[in-house]
C-alpha cells in the first residue's frame, strides 16, 4: 500500500465520519448528558495532546525539559488572566530563555 493510496482511504474515512455526524438525529443529540459531553470532549483532548506533547518523549518515556517550563510559564499567566496572545508569549519566551541556557 502506498502514500497515496492511505490518503485516499483515511479521506473516505474521515469524509464518512463527517456524514455520520450529519446523519445522528437531533433529539439525541438534545439530551443533557450527550450536551455535556460534547462541552467537555474538545477540553480533555486539548489537555491531553498538551500534555503528551510536553512531556512524551520517545515511545515510552517522559521528559521534563524547556517544554515544560514554558508550560508551567503559561499556566501561571493564566492564573494571572493575561491575554491569549500573551499566555503564548509568556510560554514562548520562557522556553527559549531555559533553551538558551549553556548546558
Amino acid at each position: 500500500m502506498n502514500v497515496w493510496s492511505a490518503v485516499l482511504v483515511l479521506s473516505a474515512g474521515c469524509y464518512l465520519l463527517k456524514l455520520l455526524g450529519l446523519s445522528i438525529p437531533a433529539g439525541l443529540l438534545d439530551r443533557p448528558a450527550v450536551r455535556r459531553f460534547a462541552a467537555l470532549a474538545p477540553v480533555a483532548l486539548l489537555a491531553a495532546l498538551t500534555a503528551l506533547q510536553t512531556f512524551g518523549h520517545g515511545a515510552h518515556g517522559l521528559a521534563l525539559d524547556a517544554r515544560a517550563l514554558g508550560l508551567a510559564a503559561a499556566g501561571i499567566a493564566l492564573w494571572r488572566r493575561a491575554p491569549f496572545l500573551v499566555v503564548v508569549l509568556v510560554a514562548v519566551v520562557a522556553t527559549a530563555a531555559v533553551r538558551l541556557l549553556p548546558g
